[in-house]
């Protein structure tokens, strides 16, 4: 697919050439040069507005000028500590200002920054590192014995810079005091990684997703017309964590468009209250989860949202008594998107005007129509379309799709055909207007929070314990996370079973919090088909009779 020439954005030019056969497009300050890939946003924007306030986090601030002058040293303290051109440094940290300068100082070598999932259980955290064969692991203060427990196991070599005071490791402020700032100019090629976010999949292993600098400005030069960031004046709030594209793909993108960016560390509702209101915030990203507990906490009736234009969620649609609410308090535009990690983020938007409860209440079970750029085929099986209104696996084929899987090419192939196509995993349909509706999730996939759970994960560890003959895991409606996980488990002993509790805390020495089962059922055997594949359908039922969601 040729993707359409973006339409010109306030304050900025476009412009789209090939390289290499890929279509890229790249935004032009006026005053300040080309943006070509993620390093140049700082390089334009600290000289277009080198004063104007780029990040705040915690108390700190820094205007683009100073953020570049910090990326600066972040990159000569890589170079010094062997780092080149597309090799992986690890994070582990909640949102921070140092986050950040560690993606864009790398950024400035054409190095790759991997966002640790600081959720998950140090095993896990292990295998994301091992994986993204990196030698250098930056590390938070409140994530220190998670990597003290698996240190022995990272390999001699491996270099870790501590985010505060440690004992043995070296702080990061004296890690950039010792080298010499530094930004050779270095201007990727369009196939280039960009950013390495890690995703699980049906067999628990998490894989890494190549997010390529073409990627990246197929997003963030045609995304504008339906975010409408204004470089300088708006101002973007970043909450989801960054190792996620919701956190980081957010965040970069109110970045390119030279925004205010204020992030939160962590997802406090009565401080993104005072968050907006303070900080006149104008565009925000959030999961319905967080739009819900905003709604519930004390004093929301009160805060001053005035300065809130755009509203974006995604994940998970919103109920009709929810947006209603939402729209009686916060009172701006909501926009929902459909994507996935693995296509850059958002490929599917649902208009303000399309949040119509009273008007139009069934659009509210959409994710909206694709994006003009953004190509989307429900098929069925054998890969053939499906007639309009018949539920197949949804298709999608854009700019935005990424290179693939870090070193799998077996799971690479698995998603992505020889001509660019995408199997996303999820089950839905298209109707005649073209709005998308999603069904169900062709892996049984669970969506708790936000946060994807891949049920064969949970079974794999629970069927560790010694007390579990099968087990089953899947989702079942919350009313505040949307989903929760349940296990079915048939044990060992039937006359003496272990307990629930007991099979919770077992799977918390092995996931993370949100994987691991919030309630557990005992069973004699468990449902399955000839060949011994799980009837999940059969255990997930009894739960979403009434529920509102369709079970496929």
């Amino acid at each position: 697919m040729v993707l359409p020439a973006p339409a010109p954005v306030a304050g900025l030019a476009l412009d789209a050439r090939r390289r290499g056969g890929i279509r890229f497009a790249a935004v032009t300050d006026a005053t300040a040069g080309e943006i070509r890939c993620l390093a140049d946003i700082l390089r334009v924007h600290s000289e277009a507005r080198a004063e104007q306030p780029a990040v705040r986090c915690a108390g700190k601030s820094l205007t683009f000028a100073e953020f570049y002058a910090r990326a600066k040293a972040v990159a000569g303290a890589l170079v010094s500590s062997g780092v080149r051109a597309q090799d992986r440094v690890a994070v582990i940290d909640r949102n921070s200002i140092e986050n950040f300068e560690v993606v864009f100082g790398a950024a400035l070598l054409n190095a790759v920054v991997v966002n640790v999932n600081w959720r998950l259980a140090p095993p896990e955290m292990l295998q994301i590192l091992a994986d993204a064969q990196t030698d250098l692991v930056i590390v938070g203060t409140e994530f220190f014995r998670a990597v003290e427990a698996i240190e022995p196991e990272m390999g001699g070599k491996t270099r870790v810079v501590a985010i505060g005071r440690h004992a043995r490791w070296e702080g990061y402020e004296d890690w950039l005091a010792g080298s010499e700032p530094t930004d050779p100019g270095t201007v990727p090629e369009p196939a280039d990684v960009a950013l390495q976010l890690y995703t699980s999949g049906t067999t628990g292993l998490p894989k890494g997703v190549m997010l390529t600098t073409s990627n990246l400005m197929t997003a963030w030069s045609n995304i504008n017309d339906e975010w409408d960031f204004e470089p300088g004046r708006s101002v973007n709030l970043a909450l989801m964590p960054m190792f996620h594209i919701a956190g980081l793909g957010w965040s970069t993108a109110g970045l390119f468009f030279g925004c205010h960016t204020v992030i939160l560390r962590d997802v406090v509702p009565a401080e993104i209250l005072d968050v907006i209101s303070d900080e006149q915030v104008t565009h925000a990203f959030m999961v319905p989860a967080v739009i819900q507990f905003l709604l519930m906490t004390p004093g929301a009736e009160k805060t001053d949202f005035s300065s809130l234009r755009k509203l974006v969620y995604g994940a998970a649609p919103i109920s009709a008594p929810e947006l209603e609410k939402a729209l009686e308090i916060i009172g701006c535009d909501f926009v929902q998107v459909y994507g996935l990690t693995e296509t850059t983020g958002a490929i599917t938007q649902l208009q303000p005007e399309d949040h119509d409860p009273v008007g139009r209440p069934e659009l509210l079970r959409s994710c909206g129509r694709p994006y003009p750029w953004v190509e989307m085929r429900v098929v069925d099986a054998l890969g053939h379309d499906v007639p309009t209104g018949q539920v197949g696996e949804l298709w999608t084929r854009s700019g935005q799709n990424m290179a693939g899987y870090w070193h799998n090419p077996d799971a690479t192939r698995a998603v992505l055909d020889e001509e660019g196509w995408l199997r996303t995993g999820d089950a839905g349909y298209l109707d005649e207007d073209g709005f998308v509706y999603l069904h169900d999730r062709v892996k049984d996939m669970i969506v708790t929070g936000g946060e994807n759970v891949y049920p064969a994960e949970v079974e794999n560890a629970l069927m560790r314990h010694p007390g579990v003959a099968d087990v089953a895991v899947f989702g079942v409606p919350d009313a505040q996370w949307g989903e929760a996980v349940k296990a079915a488990v048939v044990p060992a002993d039937p006359g003496n079973p272990p307990r629930a509790e007991d099979l919770i805390a077992f799977a918390h020495e092995h996931l993370a919090g949100y994987k691991c089962p919030k309630s557990v059922d005992y069973a004699t055997t468990l449902p399955r088909n000839p060949s011994g594949k799980l009837l999940k359908r059969e255990l997930r039922a009894p739960y979403w009779e009434g529920a509102g969601r369709q079970i496929g």
